[in-house]
């Protein structure tokens, strides 16, 4: 999997620049073609032709190797971030590189868009639907042009968009060193009452509540009813934190996506990623992805006010309950979230 000393040898000789990141077992190198293959000309869906890529550039041209002399000021805050994981994962290397292989299972959040070079590492409970649905799009040669025409459950539909996993060894090693790849992380917190509420307090998720509802009352809930116990549709916030910090939870299967910390997810510290948005400023960073990949003139992130998001406000409220035993035991599962992408300590916090 490790490309030899002759082998990053001859990619110096056909690269302009070479930007590598040596972590866990992948060499991730990222480097530009002197010359590249005719892109292939489509119909837009917009009624105008367009190419796969904006000219002959690729995305991480765009973004390295950009066509104006001086960086803007949003192409400077993205290599913030990117230092910002990468010293991280430097500073936590004993913790972040205890898993020194990644296997192609461990690719399967990484969405694939070979048109547009992009591999995008999705997370859920940070505006992944509609990330889905960009990919779609962009994938679709045509098939769909309004993101929002796209039902939320069909952006979930495994087979509408292909992931990283589904490739041979090889073609996975070209498309991390070749594609921008690009994720979006949240406030690690907010991230995770908003998960709770989408999965415990909805009473439409009973797939949820029978898969993992039952599971916590059953562990945390002293005295439970048989209803509760057979439904699973009640759980309290507090017991939801006591099961993610119970240490038989871990042992026993690794956190559902929708809780897993986004370092498990799409292993930063493994594989070097060009571009961190964030939630808080979703449609800016969104944007800026789409420029990149030449689209940007007619697709747009969707925008629209979602009244039931969770808050920094709302979350504060769900802490209040919070022993700061327990609080400072689940800031520890997600401590590398906070510090990899700079999220300070929440004020609400009575860290032990």
């Amino acid at each position: 999997m490790k490309p030899g000393l002759l082998e990053v040898m001859r990619m110096n000789r056909i690269c302009r620049m070479v930007l590598a990141t040596c972590l866990g077992s992948f060499i991730l190198v990222i480097f530009y073609f002197q010359s590249m293959l005719h892109p292939v000309m489509r119909r837009s869906p917009f009624g105008v032709d367009i190419c796969c890529r904006k000219g002959s550039r690729s995305p991480l041209q765009e973004l390295y190797n950009p066509t104006q002399l001086e960086l803007s000021n949003t192409a400077v805050l993205h290599q913030m971030r990117r230092d910002q994981v990468i010293d991280t994962c430097r500073a936590n290397s004993i913790v972040s590189r205890k898993r020194r292989v990644l296997t192609p299972n461990d690719l399967k959040h990484l969405v694939v868009d070979e048109d547009h070079e992009l591999i995008y590492c999705y997370v859920p409970k940070v505006a992944c639907t509609n990330w889905k649905r960009l990919m779609m799009v962009l994938t679709g040669r045509g098939k769909y042009s309004d993101p929002m025409e796209i039902p939320a459950n069909e952006a979930h539909v495994s087979a509408n968009l292909k992931t990283l996993n589904q490739y041979s060894i090889p073609e996975i090693n070209h498309r991390l060193k070749s594609y921008m790849k690009f994720l979006f992380v949240r406030e690690p917190f907010e991230r995770l009452v908003s998960a709770y509420r989408n999965k415990f307090t909805q009473k439409y998720n009973t797939s949820f509540h029978k898969r993992y509802g039952t599971k916590i009352i059953r562990r945390q809930r002293k005295n439970a009813t048989q209803e509760a116990l057979r439904k699973g549709d009640d759980v309290k916030f507090e017991e939801f934190v006591a099961y993610l910090i119970d240490p038989h939870t871990q042992r026993e299967e690794p956190f559902n996506e929708h809780w897993q910390t986004v370092y498990s997810l799409c292993h930063p510290c493994h594989i070097h990623y060009d571009l961190v948005g964030k939630y808080e400023t979703l449609e800016e960073d969104s944007n800026y992805v789409l420029q990149l990949a030449g689209v940007g003139s007619y697709l747009k992130f969707p925008t629209y006010a979602k009244s039931t998001r969770t808050t920094d406000e709302m979350t504060t409220e769900f802490f209040q309950n919070i022993s700061s035993e327990h609080q400072t035991q689940l800031y520890e599962v997600y401590k590398l979230d906070f510090l990899m992408f700079n999220y300070s300590v929440p004020s609400y916090l009575k860290l032990e």
